[in-house]
């Protein structure tokens, strides 16, 4: 007799997935835009302008998108966002053609009221200031422009991950830079630099660009709004100034730093309440804090704090203005949880089907049936339903059931 043996322990084949053309083009088109976004950051460095980025970063969703997604939807999503946002770069400039007075006295006096007289940018510059460019301010520098780009690449990586979470940042994001802007244009303020650099005689009418913002520190010397400066390391100037993009110079880029001067030469400088570095920074972190994992959470909450820092020392902002963004951040991210969590509950009861689709309505009248009828040796003889005569109290609820 021949024995028919079957392999059932046959080794299974080495199936791998195939990658379409579009796919291995698409991975062309992003190792063609990392070298040429290499290129462009050893050239000229890497670009701090809003379009610039923006434009960049729209160019690696395209490339990204080959293969996975349809290119048309980069257009869709990133088109209007880019769009709204150079229109909120034109209308940041609007509040020095309004004419509305300055606050130029009120933001130190507020510092000074919270800080038990004393200002703390003063005292910071006093206490950790050098002459010279010390390594950690290289920290202070990079924490300062991160603003220029954490927004948009965050935005980016969202948008790879699920268009629905890009929008949402998008419309946070958005709405918290033009809020901004209606208390720029509302509330015009001048940052500590430049109240470093005047005197109460210079700034008497509350003018929006008086000359002294463009004088050296040294000329208003204890003049100045911000009053003297005691330096407790020797060779640091005796005065307030603007510090922000010194790091460069200890990261030995000059060419950043004279984009950044340049850029900054072009904003609205008495936009300081509320500071949208803090504000925004806030903002992501609170945005994140449910979407990574906790190990991520503690560079949450050193980010603002880091940001914070940042800006009362190098004399961009009072604190009073980080206090403004944190809480305008705050409000925006109650808002939007709010209006996300209500349409949320409205999709669930706009439909039809209230109930699941193997639930179905009680008949009316309801019927009953009988209990399983049996026989000694256990099979079934019968089942009858049985009409109630009885209505019930509220429609649909189940009649007792009736015995033989």
């Amino acid at each position: 007799m021949t024995e028919a043996t079957t392999t059932l322990d046959a080794a299974p084949t080495d199936v791998r997935p195939t990658r379409t053309v579009a796919q291995r083009l698409g991975r062309l088109a992003i190792a063609m835009w990392l070298v040429a976004f290499g290129v462009q950051v050893w050239i000229s460095g890497v670009p701090f302008d809003r379009e610039g980025v923006l434009a960049w970063i729209a160019a690696g969703m395209l490339a990204a998108s080959i293969g996975r997604r349809p290119l048309w939807t980069v257009i869709v999503d990133w088109l209007p966002f880019a769009a709204v946002l150079i229109i909120y770069d034109y209308a940041r400039g609007i509040s020095d053609t309004l004419g509305m007075p300055v606050l130029w006295h009120q933001p130190v006096d507020a510092d000074r009221a919270m800080f038990g007289g004393v200002v703390p940018t003063v005292w910071l510059q006093e206490h950790l200031k050098l002459g010279h460019s010390p390594w950690w301010e290289a920290g202070v520098t990079l924490t300062y422009v991160s603003f220029f780009l954490m927004p948009y690449v965050v935005a980016g990586l969202l948008w790879l991950r699920a268009r629905t979470e890009f929008r949402k940042w998008a419309f946070r994001f958005v709405t918290m830079s033009f809020l901004g802007v209606a208390c720029f244009i509302l509330v015009p303020a001048a940052p500590p630099w430049a109240a470093a650099k005047c005197s109460t005689a210079d700034v008497a009418k509350h003018p929006s660009s008086p000359a002294c913002m463009s004088y050296s520190p040294t000329a208003a010397g204890t003049n100045g709004l911000l009053g003297a400066v005691d330096p407790v390391h020797a060779g640091a100037p005796p005065y307030v100034e603007r510090l922000s993009l010194r790091g460069w110079d200890a990261l030995h880029i000059p060419v950043a730093r004279e984009l950044l001067d340049k850029g900054q030469r072009t904003v609205d400088m008495v936009a300081a309440v509320p500071s949208l570095h803090a504000g925004c920074t806030l903002l992501l972190s609170i945005f994140a804090w449910t979407r990574v994992r906790r190990r991520w959470w503690p560079l949450l909450i050193v980010y603002p704090l880091l940001m914070a820092f940042t800006l009362v020392y190098s004399a961009e902002h009072y604190a009073v203005d980080v206090l403004a963004g944190w809480l305008l951040a705050v409000l925006v991210s109650l808002a939007f949880g709010r209006l996300e969590r209500k349409r949320n509950r409205a999709a669930r009861l706009d439909t039809l089907m209230t109930q699941s689709p193997t639930v179905r309505e009680p008949p009316w009248p309801p019927i009953a049936t009988t209990p399983w009828s049996t026989s000694p040796n256990g099979a079934v003889s019968s089942t009858r339903p049985v009409r109630s005569t009885a209505e019930p109290d509220q429609r649909g609820t189940t009649a007792p059931w009736a015995s033989n």
